[in-house]
């Protein structure tokens, strides 16, 4: 792990601050995702997406959750759009509930395509305080020195030379411009809305939900992670939740330092290089032409993913019966992309990462049962001496 050098603040959070912070958003954090598809080839839209609607069971009520999760299904572009109700994150919940989406929508023979995106939304919901600026500060710079290594773990092409789709609705071109150390996050959204380079709502990290009070801290939580490649693969979307979320948190323990630095020039100017590399409108049907991104390169954005990881590691203890870590530590050297590329189908892609996920969990016999339980209801409490225990 490289030395971290930070900017001097003022407005450092305390320990306590921070202890605070922690608990508080990991209590009131949803994560809600927008899953793009294509339908099959030849098929007519107004004939099978009533159909997969049906299917999915969409609520439309955004405070009821329903057997899927499912807000509503829109037609897109690409071809359809699945609107995920936000809610807490617990990795065994989150996974049935998108291995029920993606088994119901494979049904239909639904596909990726080089126009389809898959965005994340974090929201705090019931946060009736503000969030202190510089928490945000320290996310938006920690997205910007990573943005590279993010875009590669979430890359799902199919090809060396179009390992994810084009820039154009998730644009890194402002983003990498605009640095909280000299000015505030207040400022930094509002020149991203009047941006006449990216539209506001196509930025590669999402600001335009935000709401700020007189004073520049957040009154109102709710960011975009435009970036990720669509994704037929339900263990991969979800592990990626607990990846922003990590990094969210991780945000808040550094923000007792001061605020985050993207890296030393020519550091930075090469992960400026790589991103372009990575992402850009050059490619065919709609795809990212990454043809430049050779073995060295490739060795690069895997370095820049485990310096990320190795710095969230500590927060994934909280997450209990989680195998998430060890799904982004894959993803950090293969991600869906070079799966695909090797000629794995989805469906073995999902099989890979669930054995993986396998590796990692805790069974209980009958005799660990039988040991909990005496300990959850306190049975063995008033004895004298550790043997008699």
């Amino acid at each position: 792990m490289k030395e971290l050098i930070f900017f001097e603040r003022t407005d450092c959070l305390t320990q306590d601050d921070a202890l605070y912070w922690k608990d508080l958003l990991y209590r009131v954090i949803k994560v809600g995702t927008e899953l793009e598809y294509a339908l099959p080839q030849g098929v007519k839209k107004k004939e099978v997406l009533p159909k997969i609607t049906d299917a999915l069971l969409p609520t439309n009520n955004i405070n009821q959750l329903g057997r899927y999760g499912v807000l509503d299904v829109e037609n897109e572009h690409c071809g359809f759009e699945i609107r995920v109700i936000g809610r807490q994150p617990y990795y065994k919940t989150l996974l049935n509930q998108y291995q029920h989406i993606t088994s119901v929508i494979s049904e239909f023979g639904v596909r990726t395509k080089y126009t389809c995106g898959l965005h994340y939304h974090l929201l705090a919901i019931g946060l009736n305080e503000c969030m202190p600026e510089i928490i945000l500060a320290n996310f938006w710079n920690l997205v910007r020195r990573y943005a590279p290594s993010l875009k590669f773990m979430t890359s799902t092409g199919s090809k060396r030379e179009a390992l994810c789709r084009r820039r154009n609705h998730n644009s890194h071109l402002e983003m990498i411009r605009l640095c909280p150390g000299v000015r505030s996050m207040k400022d930094i959204q509002g020149h991203l809305n009047n941006s006449k380079i990216v539209p506001k709502h196509q930025n590669f990290f999402n600001l335009e939900h935000l709401e700020f009070s007189d004073s520049g801290d957040v009154s109102k939580f709710h960011v975009e992670f435009r970036f990720p490649d669509a994704n037929l693969s339900a263990i991969s979307v979800v592990a990626k939740i607990f990846l922003f979320l990590s990094m969210l948190i991780k945000s808040v323990e550094i923000s007792q330092f001061g605020l985050i630095h993207v890296g030393r020039t020519s550091e930075w100017k090469r992960k400026m290089a790589l991103l372009d590399m990575l992402s850009n409108n050059d490619g065919d049907l709609a795809s990212s032409d990454t043809s430049k991104i050779a073995d060295a390169e490739l060795g690069e954005l895997r370095a820049g993913s485990r310096e990320l990881l190795g710095l969230l590691k500590p927060l994934f203890v909280k997450f209990d019966n989680n195998p998430c870590f060890s799904i982004l530590s894959f993803l950090a050297e293969t991600p869906v992309s070079l799966l695909r590329m090797q000629g794995y189908s989805w469906k073995q892609i999902e099989t890979t990462l669930q054995k993986l996920a396998e590796k990692q969990k805790i069974e209980w016999d009958v005799l660990d049962r039988k040991i909990i339980r005496v300990i959850e209801l306190s049975l063995l409490t008033g004895q004298k001496s550790v043997s008699e225990w």
